[in-house]
């Protein structure tokens, strides 16, 4: 029951906060955030106790067709779990100085999104997490519509139809297997017991078909062209909302879906994914290298890391799987830290134009330090988050095949290039017209970016929390067909 108040909780507040209207609405999507956090401890304490049957929700839906409402948390849901909980009040208090139209839709719409994203997190049934991942849509659609940025209207609908066709495969796929199941189930198990009695090219084909609709979600190259527009067109809450959270859901289906339901298709076909997901990485960091804009930058490094996070996963190996999920909750950390590092430039320079800037870490130290820490983990510094995911998947990587490490671990590389760049560009030199009056960090600034560079210090230090709590849960998955 547990998991079923993480889904029940932001949806009953994002109606309240509906009902209510503007007045009490961010401090009502503040406190239901920091509830739905506290839930999530709970849950971890219940699976690093080994009480996880208190975690599950099972109850029949459409009885004659096999669907169930199925809901549980294992290791490595309540990664991504944490992780929705934990950076969903950093992407309120980032919102809480700016003035918002209409505030109780945006937040209320922001609690909406979460309720759906925790909901495919904790999904036990391959229809529930296809319905989940699809309503993720609609918040997001109608927060970046409203709030958005200049050619929001045509961006936005290009976003929402290129992803909706996408999960099409998605559906395609799992319908497939779902009629090979014995008794007409979308139970994960009964889909990956059916999944592996199918022959190894019905296996890459529904492979083909899920990966194709994950790729347009994380993105990967060639699945990728919404993103960087939509990410410069979204408000930066709602560029957080997609980076940190929702992109996570596709590289998730990927571990809890695809690999357990289909090993003998992706080891015999799955090769093409692999090479698809490392050309990424390094498509993506060279696009990185020659922005001009910082929110783009960050946009083109997002689909950097999301390659190197399929591309191990794809391994189909514990270290793979562990490193992955691991990823997810760094990158997803980052990224919020990432974009709040630009929402502060942006609403002090009126632009996110690096060549503009310089010379702020004469003005504004504390800042610059601050940044450059994020900085840190995201080109994966030893003893910060980035460092374990990365060198993780990069080992998963190296086991596969040698030259996919070599491409894939070009990330580290060309990572240090754009974002020690950008750093550069904005923090060091003399400062400048535009910069000289640079204001100082506020008190909800100063402690929402120390809160994320805690977080990155602490989880690359200190890892065994996220690693450990996965081991049980990834026997079981990787065990099973191994």
């Amino acid at each position: 029951m547990l998991t079923l108040a993480l889904i029940a909780l932001p949806l009953i507040s994002a109606l309240l906060i509906f009902a209510l209207g503007a007045k009490p609405a961010r401090t009502l999507a503040l406190g239901s955030s920091l509830l739905s956090l506290l839930l999530s401890l709970g849950a971890y304490y219940l699976v690093h106790a080994g009480q996880t049957e208190l975690l599950a929700f099972d109850q029949a839906w459409i009885g004659p067709l096999g669907l169930r409402f199925a809901f549980n948390l294992d290791g490595i849901s309540l990664v991504l779990v944490l992780l929705t909980a934990i950076t969903t009040p950093l992407i309120i208090c980032s919102t809480w100085n700016k003035e918002i139209s209409n505030p109780h839709l945006f937040h209320g719409l922001t609690l909406l999104m979460v309720a759906s994203m925790t909901g495919a997190f904790t999904a036990a049934d391959g229809l529930v997490f296809y319905l989940f991942y699809e309503i993720a849509l609609i918040p997001i659609f109608f927060i970046v519509m409203s709030w958005g940025g200049e050619n929001r209207v045509r961006i936005t609908l290009k976003f929402f139809l290129y992803t909706l066709f996408g999960s099409l495969f998605m559906l395609l796929s799992l319908l497939y297997v779902y009629h090979h199941t014995p008794n007409g189930s979308f139970a994960f198990e009964d889909l990956y017991a059916a999944g592996r009695m199918l022959s190894a090219g019905e296996q890459g084909l529904v492979f083909a078909g899920l990966f194709i609709a994950f790729a347009v979600k994380m993105p990967v190259f060639p699945f990728h062209t919404w993103q960087p527009a939509t990410y410069s067109t979204a408000p930066t809450a709602g560029t957080m909302l997609l980076a940190a959270i929702m992109l996570k859901m596709a590289t998730y289906g990927l571990v809890r879906i695809a690999v357990p339901m289909l090993p003998d298709g992706i080891m015999e076909y799955g090769s093409w994914a692999i090479v698809l997901s490392v050309i990424s990485v390094v498509y993506a960091s060279f696009m990185a290298i020659v922005q001009k804009d910082y929110k783009l930058l960050i946009a083109y490094s997002s689909i950097a890391h999301v390659g190197l996070i399929s591309a191990g996963v794809l391994t189909g190996t514990d270290t793979g799987i562990a490193g992955g999920t691991f990823e997810m909750f760094s990158h997803g950390v980052l990224s919020v830290g990432l974009f709040f590092v630009y929402d502060i430039l942006e609403r002090r320079m009126g632009s996110g134009e690096m060549a503009r800037m310089g010379g702020i870490r004469e003005v504004n130290p504390l800042f610059a330090f601050l940044f450059f820490a994020i900085v840190m983990g995201s080109v994966a510094l030893p003893f910060t988050s980035g460092f374990v995911g990365e060198f993780l998947l990069i080992q998963s990587l190296a086991t596969a095949n040698i030259w996919y490490a070599v491409f894939g671990g070009l990330t580290v590389i060309l990572g240090a290039v754009y974002m020690l760049r950008a750093f550069q560009l904005m923090m060091l030199g003399e400062a400048n017209v535009h910069t000289r009056s640079f204001a100082a960090l506020s008190r909800q600034e100063t402690i929402l970016l120390s809160i994320i560079v805690a977080l990155v210090v602490v989880a690359g230090i200190y890892p065994a929390p996220l690693l450990d709590i996965q081991a049980e849960a990834l026997h079981n998955l990787i065990g099973s067909f191994h």
